[in-house]
């Protein structure tokens, strides 16, 4: 599931300890029609290996579940090279899940009947024992920042015809997705050449857990016991898994934000050295690298704050970006943004030769 601002709003407060959105079932996202004429596309479902995942501490499989969109005309023109477009998901799904949201195939059909140039679209799967890696690289989890701007970008260019440059690469993802998006973005303009984060979360820091779900939190010992939380437990889990690993205690090798009931501000630090809003003042050269960046976000959630502010500080530092509030929750409109705001601007973007 991602992260929904229609279910009870009795979860927000807890779950603004790590994300902005409560949350309890796969959500359910508005189908755009579907586009006459509109040519299938071709779905393949494979594995890739990440060496950058491998001997984490928590057991994450390095090899990872991959979904590759190929444009209808991909198999008639032979000789064609594509530009690609990397879609990251969110937290407590899997890239499978994802789809059912963004409703690929049919999304992506829509966009390339609609006016937009075929491209080959990559969803990856990284979701882990607490649900979700962050997009971030922990010796707990293993390098899942790596995974995709490294290993999944060279088996791509290695077994499919993509054009392998930068400027042919975007990147793009939805709540975890989209901090993913930015984090990688700052730390990889060598590999990717745009950036569109969709309602990212995680964008500034959190407080400590509320005493109650601290104590649930210390009270598991073990990943059986962890993964028998309430989502919001097991998201302050795959943050501390993903910004506080630990390899000196096993055996889920974190740090958590309190011991014994009492706040551990230096895990809430390192933790805050992971928000893209304490981050971009570091990374202002490689944003600058950018086409074009892109932040959207519905005027019904919570993480449209965050999102406009990290707008407004790029555009004090002269990173060439735009920022869209639109009406929605923050799912209910991921199908059709995908299909009509999404793809269309990686169409216009990207290189096409």
């Amino acid at each position: 599931m991602t992260l929904d601002f229609r279910s009870a709003t009795a979860c927000t407060a807890a779950v603004l300890l790590v994300f902005a959105a409560p949350a309890c079932a796969q959500v359910q996202t508005i189908t755009p029609p579907a586009v006459a004429g509109a040519r299938p596309v071709t779905v393949e479902k494979i594995k890739v290996h990440s060496v950058s995942i491998e001997g984490n501490l928590e057991g994450e499989s390095p090899d990872r579940d991959v979904i590759v969109y190929l444009p209808p005309d991909y198999a008639a023109n032979p000789k064609t090279r594509y530009p690609v477009v990397y879609a990251l998901h969110g937290y407590s799904i899997s890239n499978e899940m994802w789809t059912q949201e963004i409703k690929t195939p049919q999304t992506v059909e829509g966009a390339f009947a609609l006016g937009t140039p075929g491209m080959i679209i990559v969803v990856p799967n990284s979701r882990t024992l607490h649900n979700g890696s962050m997009y971030s690289n922990s010796v707990t989890t293993g390098d899942f920042e790596d995974f995709i701007a490294h290993d999944l970008v060279a088996y791509i260019d290695a077994h499919y015809r993509t054009i392998p440059n930068r400027l042919s690469r975007g990147l793009a993802g939805h709540s975890m997705g989209g901090y993913g998006t930015i984090r990688i973005g700052m730390k990889h303009p060598e590999v990717f050449g745009a950036l569109y984060a969709m309602s990212p979360c995680c964008l500034s820091a959190r407080e400590a857990p509320q005493p109650a779900m601290a104590a649930a939190l210390e009270a598991a010992k073990t990943p059986e016991e962890a993964t028998k939380l309430d989502f919001f437990s097991r998201a302050t889990f795959a943050a501390a898994a993903a910004w506080s690993p630990n390899p000196k205690k096993p055996p889920l090798y974190l740090d958590l934000p309190t011991d014994k009931g009492v706040v551990d501000k230096s895990v809430l630090a390192r933790w805050a050295a992971n928000t893209p809003l304490s981050m971009v003042d570091q990374y202002v050269f490689n944003l600058r690298q950018y086409q074009a960046i892109a932040i959207d976000v519905g005027d019904q959630d919570g993480l449209k704050t965050d999102a406009e502010a990290l707008h407004v500080r790029m555009d004090d530092f002269g990173v060439k970006n735009s920022f869209e509030l639109y009406s929605g929750t923050h799912t209910s409109a991921v199908a059709d943004r995908f299909q009509n705001h999404v793809l269309p601007f990686f169409g216009k973007v990207l290189k096409f030769h």
